[in-house]
């Protein structure tokens, strides 16, 4: 069989699919191994069904080469596919089950990552889990790379695991690789017991083996992992060897290769266990360390789903087959297919293959008889190795007519990038292969050989440093690919459409109106029997059959017949279509807008049309006859169980799936509310007060109707309340408390209104709100009313939270108990569900903004001017604040209870028996623990004991079982007094959220509690001043954050739990701190931030006063006054705006959108700039310099095209790709045709992959450790899983992609990394956008994968690109631009462009010195950087001067003994000599005139291997050299370690009389416990 001739390139364009939990994108390729066009003979994958592709190709795994495969795995004819097995007992199952391999000689083992044998033909099948029509695919036996933990032991023997490799749908399919038979499992698993070593401890059940087909279940039943693989040809060297006896060695067996210098094997089974069901294991919880959320309330509530008792084993055994397909017209092709598969999915490849794609319309048969859409391959009769299965055409109804036209449109329209322009349908832009030349992956082995050809490394003028142009157009190249081959010139519906009665008899479905590329117009009927040409003209109705009629069965086929054109171009295109990489055709989860765009030409698009003009509910929802009931699909997917981790996957994904529907037809429905394409339900009362239902969800806007809002704030207390409640759902959903239901909320900002879409309680709309709110209050807590039901439910919210249970009065002065705000209402659905909503005051209210008569903030407060009064009364912390407000109290807590128990201790010379009784005795058998981290300070012996036993100690109080003695009671006791817990036994500290509530009253008995209450409030008021802004400015002073733009510093606050409106108060701080200088970045990208953020206050309500007709002459104007230099721009009115004044009067209903003043024309910059620096001093409370934009720019160095970009992500607009003039006095720099669109601006709820998170969180803990391997593998696998939840688009994905890539990169295995990272790239382009600071950071990082696989064109071209991002984005005068000028100045170094390369080495000294002083280490690297052009150039003198800065750095800093201080010293000495010798031969010059005999002076070009050092140094990736030696004694270190290790945890476990709770985030246990030697020896990865 051909192998790679099958399967096809995903295609498709992400419609959605109509099983129920909808389906991704199409699938992902390896980039390496892409279609045969572009390498040959690579195979190409795709998804079953370019309307629903599922989750991302399980690609074949690719070494160097390419070479899908490994010599010694995979050849059996058998593959196990392992079924609802958690990963953590993946390795035990493997121990237990599979005996030692025999007969594999070393000789036929590869190096470690030495390019694997390429001898394999790859085999792709596929993976599906039944009853979701496409899942994705799995990678074949023959390229066994699966991210298992399974593979670890072959990865080592030369395999590299792709990284997108995803699983199928829930499947933890884990493929195992030559045949491993039942039998071989009933041998072990006869007693009926399991036997895998420590199997009782990992909560393992039995195994099953008689499971194993019999029990799979149908295609609703649970997820199961199915993989299919096909019987790969064998390895022609050993034919004879017996399959059985080649399984590879386990992870850790004596056979493993032996590994290259340098390279650590892995030690024997460090903790690389994987989650067992989510419920890591404790070792692996210590060591994510900080990474772990903290669990500060001294116990974690156990995880729902951490019931892993009763999970069973089933194996099922499948093995995937090829079939031949006969197709009308082409060759007959074999596919590879999986016994697990559907029908439908063979129809959705043959709809992508470039050959079939123009079918739409057709069924199956396998022996005349035909096969069911939606039945599995297994159980049609007669399916078999080899069958033959024929396409045969079907007739058409109007529904498959309409399906088939829209699938060539989409076609036709396959590399248009339009749609992505217009923010539609989840397309959004890609620019990574205009620089890259099209695909990375298989241009390593095509430039083999250093390319040293002449590279043009010339950048564009306004690239280089000290440039003063910001261009904007280069923003958004011209993609060769988007030159549009006209196929057609108009392909649209034609205007006899529907046939007529007595046409309809005799089979007319639709008539088409076609018009050729060579002019030529025709009519089309579509039939039931297919397309012909009718003879009907524009004007003339005649149905009958031209002649020749050209009856074809698509309508492809009928115009390749009558247009020569379109037949050369449609199939020019096609090509192109399967050579793109997937990720640039994906559709991403949300829609993501360009802020610019080029002019296009608009097109007929009938589709396009069709969609606008009839309500594309019907059409695109796919639930035949219904909308979708967004209420019960959101509600049901978050019923699903949980138990293990398929269950938990199939529910994120469904979650997931859901949501991002959801807020994609909540974001349509806002604007069609805004535009007035909807009718209110109360269409008589005034605009403002009018609510809408389209969709089945529910829109109001925000305003403040019925004075709801009066004594809160009013209209601004209503515009803000919907993000506060958006963020209580988001809170409420991360809980997941089971039983506990929030509503589908989406916040969409358009055209300055704030529409709030939520999905509908059922009956809500029946009934009165007083009669449906049977708990809180409808009033703001005048009358309340509570529940038994709701406050169970939300007191199981309330820890993780810190809620207070707490009571209040209601207005007939009775006690109601609540665990929420008042606010928050409890309604019954028709459903039985209890449904909360109104969650606007989740979190305490922030007191330095609700200024209390009455009440004195403390004084760090009050020194910084607080309380301020704000717009609205409705001011929050953040969830952020109150997490670290209660884990710096936590700190607190433990250290006071330290300290009074080391006093105890002092006092008394303590006596062992008191640690006899039962509880503390495991103390001494944890002295593992290290201290927390606070106690580096006191002197670290004591106190680490010291901490460990009050953590022992508050454990033991808190379980209350008598065994602790009085005094420690009162340790404890005094200590929670101190930090505010509300128990006096163990530390737990919660808010009540309706402290300072205006109309909320507490009954008498509660005053004690109340007045805690509010101190505490004061004191997480202060502590937001005193602790997080300060180590905000802090940590930006030492870059450990550095924020390149408004958005990314907006996210650094939020991480600490600072609100926006505190950014003024941050800026003062930086202003007055001592390393002023060093924070010009942050405080140039604050003053932006506070300017475009005023500037949008006002633009929102500008823009509420504009009616449609004058909506981008009112933009452009706006842009006018705010960033154009021309004195008076002039606004240009509609001109019928008078008309249409005389006739609002009378209309009282009018859309939102359409109001009718025209106050916005006469505004002025002078005007527009007074209000901006207004609203600062009101908002944010800082004084602005500047009465003008130029002033602005002048005064705090900013750049107005950043102003633009930060203006319009904010606000929506898109504005034409084209030279603004600024600064021009002469005419304005808009016009209205230069404003393109607005769009929304959509907050929406995130739903996160849990398992997936922590997977991905161990792996980074791993590697920070220096173990490269294990984490590698554990970050594989949560890219596994994230495919798996998120399908192939998003931004966590993004960052699992690029840590692989690194740790790849680190570990030697280039082509890998280069993979992962173009991924990277082509991801964060998609979803955080083209110019997102995250996607210059990755522009870098490939830029270093690229030169070091010697493209060092291609690796300048990056450099380059992202140079000009940041330029845009930000400026020259950042901290990152000096390394991204380090890159820059050494790839040139390396292409021998000395001058040029100064330039930028020279720009990134300066830099570096700035922003971290003259006296760095940077620096000093810089200098060496410099003096190593300047010896190329023989510029000696300029060498040495700057060496010797470098060598005074290093000597003041390191010391003399330093091996850097050395290594800068004796390179100063080579200098030196160079330097006396050029002088010699000069002075011999001038002695002897020319004559001189002169020997030839030495000037060597650097070598690539020494730039690609020094670019490892600066970008911090750092390899340390060891010797064999090291290795073993290493080995034997870590070794003995583990045993150590294993040894205290099983004492610990005897000895515990009780469970006690996981440790607080405060003291990570396992964390100090490798000595320092013991990492990873291969290299440690830094930044």
């Amino acid at each position: 069989m051909e192998p790679a001739s099958f399967l096809m390139e995903p295609g498709g364009q992400g419609h959605g699919c109509s099983c129920p939990l909808g389906s991704w994108g199409p699938i992902p390729l390896p980039p390496s191994r892409t279609s045969g066009s572009q390498e040959g003979a690579g195979s190409q994958v795709t998804c079953r069904g370019q309307q629903e592709p599922e989750v991302p190709a399980r690609p074949l795994a690719q070494g160097q080469q390419g070479a899908q495969c490994l010599g010694l795995v995979g050849r059996g004819s058998h593959l196990m596919a392992w079924a609802r097995v958690c990963a953590s007992c993946w390795r035990q199952l493997a121990e237990a089950v599979l005996f030692t391999p025999t007969g594999v000689g070393a000789e036929e083992r590869t190096p470690l990552l030495g390019p694997a044998p390429a001898s394999q033909s790859p085999t792709p099948s596929i993976l599906r889990g039944p009853g979701t029509p496409n899942s994705g695919f799995f990678d074949p036996p023959s390229g066994f790379a699966s991210s298992d933990p399974l593979s670890r032991g072959h990865r080592e023997a030369g395999l590299s695991a792709d990284s997108s490799s995803p699983w199928g749908p829930g499947a933890i399919g884990l493929s195992w690789p030559t045949a491993v038979l039942l039998a071989d499992l009933e041998r072990d698993a006869r007693q009926g017991e399991c036997a895998l070593p420590g199997a009782a401890t990992a909560g393992l059940a039995p195994l099953k083996p008689e499971a194993s087909q019999s029990s799979s279940p149908g295609p609703t039943g649970c997820i199961r992992a199915r993989v299919a693989a096909e019987a790969g040809t064998r390895h022609p060297g050993n034919a004879g060897a017996d399959v059985e006896s080649r399984l590879p060695g386990c992870h850790g067996h004596p056979e493993t290769p032996e590994p290259r210098a340098g390279q650590l094997p892995t030690a024997p089974e460090l903790p690389s266990v994987m989650l067992l069901n989510g419920d890591c294991p404790e070792s692996l919880k210590k060591e994510e360390g900080a990474a772990e959320p903290p669990r500060e309330n001294g116990l974690d509530e156990a995880d729902p789903g951490d019931e892993t008792t009763g999970q069973e084993v089933i194996v099922i055994q499948d093995t995937g087959f090829s079939v031949k397909i006969l197709a009308p017209g082409i060759e007959p092709f074999s596919l590879q297919v999986s016994p697990q598969e559907m029908v439908q999915e063979i129809h959705q490849v043959l709809m992508d293959r470039e050959d079939t794609c123009h079918r739409t319309c057709f069924s199956l048969h396998l022996d005349g008889n035909v096969l069911d859409h939606f039945s599995e391959l297994r159980s049609v009769e007669g399916l078999q190795e080899g069958s033959v299965l024929r396409v045969v055409e079907e007739p058409y109804t109007v529904r498959e007519a309409r399906i088939h036209v829209r699938h060539v449109r989409d076609l036709l329209k396959s590399l248009d990038p339009s749609d992505a322009f217009n923010g539609v349908d989840c397309n959004s832009l890609s620019f990574l292969s205009v620089f890259t030349d099209g695909d990375l992956g298989d241009s390593g082995k095509r430039k083999k050989g250093l390319e040293m050809d002449p590279i043009d490394c010339t950048p564009p003028e306004y690239i280089l440093p000290g440039s003063r142009e910001r261009p904007l157009c280069p923003l958004q190249p011209q993609n060769r690919d988007w030159k549009p081959l006209q196929c057609l010139k108009v392909l649209t519906m034609s205007g006899w459409n529907p046939p007529p009665g007595n046409r309809k008899m005799h089979g007319d479905l639709m008539y088409l109106f076609v018009i050729t590329a060579e002019d030529r117009q025709v009519s089309i009927t579509a039939s039931t029997r297919g397309f012909y040409l009718n003879q009907s003209t524009a004007y003339h109705f005649n149905p009958k059959p031209a002649s020749p009629r050209f009856l074809s069965h698509s309508l492809v086929e009928l115009l390749n017949q009558i247009s020569p054109a379109f037949r050369k171009n449609f199939a020019v295109l096609q090509k192109k279509r399967v050579q793109r990489h997937p990720f640039e055709r994906i559709a991403t989860p949300f829609q993501v807008y360009s802020w610019t765009a080029p002019q296009a030409e608009h097109a007929m698009d009938c589709v396009r049309a069709e969609d606008a003009y009839t309500s594309r509910l019907g059409y695109e929802e796919h639930i035949p006859g219904q909308t979708r009931d967004w209420n019960e699909e959101l509600q049901t997917t978050r019923e699903l169980p949980r138990k293990n981790l398929p269950e938990r996957l199939l529910r994120e994904r469904a979650i997931f799936k859901v949501h991002s529907d959801f807020t994609a037809a909540a974001t349509r429905g806002a604007m069609a509310v805004i535009d007035g394409n909807v009718m209110a339900i109360n269409p008589s009362e005034e605009t403002k007060m009018q609510m809408f239902i389209w969709n089945n969800i529910f829109f109001s806007l925000g305003f403040d109707v019925r004075d709801h809002y009066k004594d809160f704030g009013g209209d601004v207390a209503a515009y803000v309340a919907p993000t506060n409640d958006l963020n209580g759902v988001r809170t409420y959903n991360a809980v997941d408390v089971e039983g506990l239901y929030t509503l589908g909320t989406v916040v969409v900002d358009y055209r300055g209104y704030r529409v709030t879409a939520q999905s509908i309680i059922p009956g809500i709309l029946e009934r009165d709100q007083e009669q449906s709110v049977i708990y809180g209050s409808i009033d703001f807590g005048k009358t309340v009313v509570s529940h038994p039901r709701y406050l169970e439910l939300l007191e199981r919210t309330s820890r993780p939270l810190k809620i207070l249970r707490h009571r209040v009065l209601n207005d007939r002065d009775e006690e109601v108990e609540l665990c929420s705000s008042v606010e928050c209402k409890g309604i019954i659905g028709n459903d039985g569900r209890h449904y909360i909503l109104d969650l606007l005051r989740t979190f305490p209210p922030d007191l330095n903004f609700l200024p209390v008569p009455g009440e004195e903030l403390p004084e760090e407060c009050a020194r910084a001017g607080f309380p301020r009064a704000h717009r609205h009364k409705l001011c929050c912390l953040r969830q952020e604040l109150v997490d670290a407000f209660v884990e710096h109290r936590y700190l607190l807590f433990m250290k006071l209870a330290a300290l009074q128990l080391m006093q105890q201790k002092a006092s008394q010379l303590e006596t062992p028996s008191s640690l006899e009784n039962g509880g503390p005795s495991s103390l001494e058998s944890k002295s593992e623990d290290p201290p927390g981290p606070e106690a580096g300070s006191e002197e670290e012996g004591s106190s680490a004991s010291g901490l460990a036993k009050v953590k022992e100690l508050a454990e033991t109080i808190a379980a209350d079982d008598g065994t602790a003695d009085p005094r420690s009671r009162e340790v404890i006791r005094n200590a929670c007094k101190a930090v505010g817990s509300i128990s006096s036994t163990a530390f737990d500290i919660r808010f009540n959220p309706d402290i300072f509530s205006p109309g909320v009253r507490f009954p008498e008995s509660c005053q004690d509690e109340v007045r805690d209450q509010k101190q505490l409030l004061k004191d997480a008021a202060a502590f937001l001043l005193s602790c997080q802004i300060p180590g905000l400015v802090k940590d930006c002073v030492e870059h450990a954050v550095l924020p390149m733009d408004g958005a990314t510093l907006a996210e650094v606050m939020r991480q600490r739990g600072i609100n926006m409106r505190y950014l003024g108060k941050v800026l003062e701080l930086v202003l007055r701190s001592p390393a002023r200088h060093q924070l010009d970045h942050v405080y140039k990208i604050g003053i932006g931030e506070l300017i475009t953020r005023s500037a949008k206050h006002i633009f929102k309500t500008y823009l509420q006063g504009v009616e449609l007709s004058g909506l981008s002459a009112a933009i452009s104007h706006f842009l006018n006054c705010f960033l154009s230099s021309y004195p008076n721009p002039v606004a240009h009115l509609p001109a019928d705006e008078l008309v249409s004044k005389k006739r609002n009067k009378r209309r009282k209903n009018r859309p939102p959108g359409a109001a009718d003043n025209t106050a916005w024309a006469v505004v002025t910059p002078q005007e527009l700039w007074k209000d901006i620096c207004q609203e600062a001093k009101n908002y944010f409370d800082f004084h602005l310099e500047c009465e003008t934009v130029d002033q602005a720019v002048e005064t705090y160095g900013l750049q107005k095209i950043t102003l633009l970009r930060e203006i319009s992500l904010k606000t929506g607009i898109q504005v034409l790709l084209k030279e603004y003039s600024f600064d021009s006095r002469h005419k304005p720099a808009f016009t209205e045709e230069d404003v393109l669109n607005i769009f929304p601006v959509v907050k929406h709820v995130n739903p996160k992959a849990s398992d997936a998170f922590h997977f991905f969180q161990s792996g980074q803990a791993k590697v920070q450790q220096g173990f490269l391997k294990e984490g590698c593998e554990l970050i594989n696998e949560a890219l596994n899983l994230f495919n798996n939840v998120y399908g192939a688009m998003h931004v966590e994905t993004c960052a699992c992609l690029r840590l692989l890539a690194r740790l790849h990169y680190i570990m030697g295995d280039y082509a890998e990394a280069l993979s992962n990272q173009q991924k990277a790239v082509l991801m964060s382009e998609r979803v955080m956008g083209i110019e997102h600071p995250n996607t210059i950071q990755e522009y870098m990082h490939l830029a270093l994968y690229c030169f070091a696989s010697s493209q060092l064109s291609t690796a300048l071209s990056l450099l380059y690109r992202a140079r000009y991002l940041m330029l845009l984005v930000f400026g020259e005068d950042h901290p990152e631009m000096a390394l991204l000028d380090n890159n820059i100045g050494l790839v040139l170094h390396g292409v021998m462009e000395y001058d040029l390369s100064l330039r930028f080495l020279e720009n990134a000294l300066a830099v570096s010195t700035k922003y971290h002083g003259p006296k760095a280490l940077k620096v000093a690297l810089s200098h060496h950087l410099v003096a190593r052009v300047y010896e190329s150039k023989a510029e000696f003198r300029s060498a040495l001067q700057h060496e010797k800065e470098g060598y005074t750095i290093y000597k003041t800093q390191l010391g003399e003994d330093h091996e850097k201080t050395k290594e800068s010293s004796e390179y100063l000495k080579c200098l030196t000599q160079q330097a006396v010798a050029l002088q010699r031969t000069m002075n011999e010059i001038y002695r002897n005139g020319s004559s001189a005999n002169i020997p030839p002076l030495k000037f060597t070009a650097p070598s690539m291997a020494s730039v690609l050092e020094q670019l490892n140094v600066i970008n911090g990736i750092l390899f340390i050299p060891l010797s064999q030696k090291d290795l073993e004694n290493l080995k034997a270190e870590v070794a003995r370690r583990h045993q150590l290790q294993e040894a205290s945890r099983n004492k610990d476990r005897a000895e515990e009389p009780m469970a006690t709770e996981p440790a607080p985030a405060g003291a990570p246990e396992d964390l100090g416990s490798q000595p320092p030697a013991a990492k990873d020896p291969s290299p440690s990865v830094q930044g």
